[in-house]
């Protein structure tokens, strides 16, 4: 396969979180994940299947919205929210994947909480132009 830029890296990711993350198409979802997938995080069991079964056990409203993304080679990096998870309060995470072949192929993240305007000491919003509201 020829050699992706980084851009089109950048789209590949954005339109597989997207396909996962939003629109739950997890037939659509294997075309971009890799079936020997390795997963870094913690709260993910292994591999694709391990991912695909942490999205549907979340609530149906659950949103992901990209923010800042960078590429360089194979490695993409989206910082981004999950919102509307099943849980108190959003996930702010920066996603790294590596890709391979046009497909990602691993992943790690760093996933906080998403802070208030009252518990930002910075007040400045972790996410967006705009403090979350719960």
């Amino acid at each position: 396969m020829p050699k992706t830029t980084p851009e089109q890296n950048k789209a590949l990711v954005l339109k597989a979180f997207d396909t996962l993350f939003n629109k739950r198409d997890y037939t659509a979802a294997e075309r971009f994940w890799s079936p020997n997938y390795i997963q870094h995080s913690a709260h993910i069991e292994p591999g694709r299947e391990g991912l695909f079964n942490l999205i549907k056990a979340t609530p149906p409203s659950l949103k992901y919205e990209p923010g800042v993304i960078l590429a360089e080679g194979d490695y993409v990096i989206v910082h981004g929210r999950f919102s509307n998870i099943g849980l108190p309060v959003n996930w702010i995470a920066a996603d790294i994947v590596r890709i391979q072949d046009g497909v990602l192929v691993e992943h790690w993240d760093v996933i906080q909480d998403e802070a208030t305007e009252q518990q930002s000491k910075s007040k400045a919003p972790m996410f967006g132009d705009r403090f979350p509201t719960y």
